[in-house]
C-alpha cells in the first residue's frame, strides 16, 4: 500500500516550528529518500503467513530427516551389540 508524502506542507509545519527554509528543505529530502527506499520492503500479512508455513515445512522435513537417522543408529547399534 502505497503513501504520499507531503513535502510542502511538512516543509511548511517545520518553518512554522522555528526551522530554517534550508534545514526544513533538507529533513524533508531526507525522510522522502527513506521513504523511497523502503517501499519495497514492506511485509503483508499473506507474506508472513507464507513464510510460516515455509518454516513449519522446513522444521517437519528437519525433524523427520532425524527420526530416520536416530532409527538407522538404534538398528544399527541393535546389531553391532546383538540386543534382544
Amino acid at each position: 500500500m502505497a503513501t504520499t508524502f507531503d513535502t510542502l506542507k511538512f516543509v511548511e509545519n517545520l518553518k512554522k516550528s522555528g526551522f530554517s527554509e534550508e534545514q526544513a528543505k533538507g529533513l524533508s529530502d531526507a525522510l522522502k529518500d527513506v521513504q523511497d527506499s523502503s517501499m519495497g520492503i514492506t511485509a503483508t500479512k499473506g507474506d508472513l503467513k507464507e513464510l510460516k508455513s515455509e518454516i513449519i515445512s522446513d522444521i517437519v522435513k528437519w525433524v523427520a530427516a532425524m527420526l530416520v537417522a536416530q532409527a538407522a543408529v538404534i538398528a544399527a547399534l541393535v546389531r553391532l551389540f546383538g540386543l534382544k
